[in-house]
């Protein structure tokens, strides 16, 4: 088995060094910084991504009604709240005395999870990561953001609102609004889908399935141009983790554990999600309030992952849907192994939206959406795990409750936290490459936001910048902090 890179963010701060940051990272969720430590000669020498926001809701979880906790917890985010509403769902169905819980409520769920799939994929690549493909790393500002987009490719534009849109509904639909619902319960769903709420969604799905199909396209002829680029750019390995159906195809709802290794052999395999912890370990470090997973037999140094589409789409056999299926097998031919290159997240994530729409169409043609039952019952837990695989990858829920119905103990591990190791590598091979004795511009720091879009991270689960924030770089001296430059984006001038 071959060893991932080894981390740099040990390195020392030795007097001279001089210090770039870019505070904050935009057209991600939430707020982070990127601090980069450079020798007089220009050559990188450390590169940090710290999370500047600290959540909580492990602690204030703790003390309240189990009941509560499905909807409490999806105040994590603005963006993907279903995911979080539904792996808090799954770990307590259990304690709500459902082992199973009935078909028509499972299929209720994976409908809504995968209009949660469909709408967080279609704005993230449309309206956040597309303006960097489309009109390159180093063009202006003012154009590389959604508004840019839409006046130089408003059919693009267009699809991806309407996309989004889409899975919006089949969220309001199933969950009672499209922000925060409330539609999932420990041991069941709450609702049925009227046939009024199925027809609508119907009819929309040719375009959707189209529009879906023409976004795979388009990232893979984003990609044919400019091959080298996405292959090289900020490619790291490592090992990567997911859920796979217990039949070893894709699964984002539930599943089995597995891990492979960073040349695809397979290191885990079948372990239950209430046995996570066999596998994974958190790390801190004292300038991120982002955990650092890692997998426990190969120490922090080497057992990092990666998680998410690129993950997702090489850890399983094969995708059940047919044109997913098809756009992942052109997409992995002639690969010569594991994909690695961050900039692979957005076809993947393509392939993924386009298989999120084939699930959905089948699902809209089970009877049992519209009738039986909703909920069930039985002997009681004390704790349960569940995981789901969100948009942005594994979402690992855990709770332990009293015989008084409160929460006792809640652990919670995010998508991008699993990924904090990867984005963090991936931004320092972004600084060797592209940094490397050369004076600091606005499009080379770009470079560095890009790999971080790559991976759509969520940083504090809060609400996405477009672009418009301000950007601030200081170079000054380590040994008296002198300012050396700066170079300012100003919001109101972008």
């Amino acid at each position: 088995m071959s060893s991932p890179n080894m981390p740099l963010e040990t390195a020392p701060h030795p007097e001279g060094l001089r210090r770039i940051a870019i505070e904050p990272v935009t057209r991600v969720e939430g707020h982070g910084k990127v601090t980069i430590l450079m020798d007089d000669a220009g050559t990188v020498q450390q590169v940090r991504f710290h999370i500047v926001e600290f959540r909580g809701f492990e602690r204030f979880i703790q003390g309240r009604p189990y009941w509560e906790v499905p909807v409490m917890v999806q105040r994590l985010c603005g963006i993907c709240p279903v995911s979080h509403h539904l792996a808090a769902s799954k770990a307590l169905d259990g304690v709500a005395g459902a082992r199973a819980i009935p078909p028509t409520a499972e299929k209720l769920r994976r409908l809504m999870h995968h209009g949660q799939i469909l709408q967080s994929h279609a704005l993230h690549f449309f309206h956040l990561a597309s303006p960097d493909l489309l009109f390159g790393f180093d063009s202006a500002p003012a154009q590389r953001n959604v508004v840019g987009l839409l006046a130089a490719h408003p059919d693009i534009a267009r699809q991806g609102v309407l996309l989004r849109k889409f899975g919006q509904e089949v969220i309001r639909v199933t969950a009672g609004k499209r922000v925060h619902g409330t539609g999932s319960v420990p041991g069941g769903v709450n609702k049925h889908l009227s046939p009024d709420e199925r027809d609508e969604l119907k009819r929309a799905l040719p375009d959707v399935l189209a529009w879906a199909q023409a976004g795979v396209e388009l990232v893979a002829a984003l990609q044919a141009k400019d091959e080298a680029t996405y292959r090289s750019f900020g490619t790291v390995r490592s090992n990567l983790l997911s859920l796979v159906g217990r039949d070893g195809k894709l699964d984002l709802y539930d599943g089995l554990l597995r891990v492979r290794d960073a040349d695809g052999a397979i290191l885990h395999d079948g372990v239950a999600p209430s046995d996570y912890l066999t596998l994974l370990r958190e790390n801190v470090r004292s300038w991120s309030y982002m955990k650092f997973p890692f997998l426990k037999e190969l120490g922090p140094l080497a057992g990092w992952y990666k998680v998410g589409p690129l993950a997702r789409l090489q850890n399983c056999d094969a995708i059940g849907t047919p044109l997913a299926e098809e756009a992942r097998q052109a997409w992995l031919a002639g690969a010569g192994g594991i994909i690695h290159a961050p900039l692979a997240y957005h076809r993947a994530r393509m392939i993924e939206l386009l298989h999120a729409a084939e699930v959905i169409r089948a699902l809209l043609d089970d009877p049992d959406l519209l009738a039986g039952p909703l909920t069930a019952t039985g002997p009681r837990a004390s704790s349960g795990v569940g995981i789901i695989e969100a948009p942005r990858g594994t979402l690992i829920h855990h709770y332990e409750v009293g015989d008084d119905d409160l929460v006792t103990m809640c652990n919670l591990i995010v998508s991008t936290t699993h990924n904090n190791m990867a984005m963090n590598e991936a931004i320092r091979e972004v600084a060797r490459q592209y940094l490397d004795g050369r004076e600091p511009t606005e499009g080379l720091l770009n470079r560095i936001e890009v790999a971080i879009r790559a991976y759509d991270p969520c940083l504090s689960c809060a609400t996405h910048a477009l672009g418009k924030m301000p950007l601030r770089v200081d170079l000054v001296r380590a040994s008296d902090e002198t300012l050396i430059q700066r170079l300012q984006r100003d919001p109101e001038r972008v």
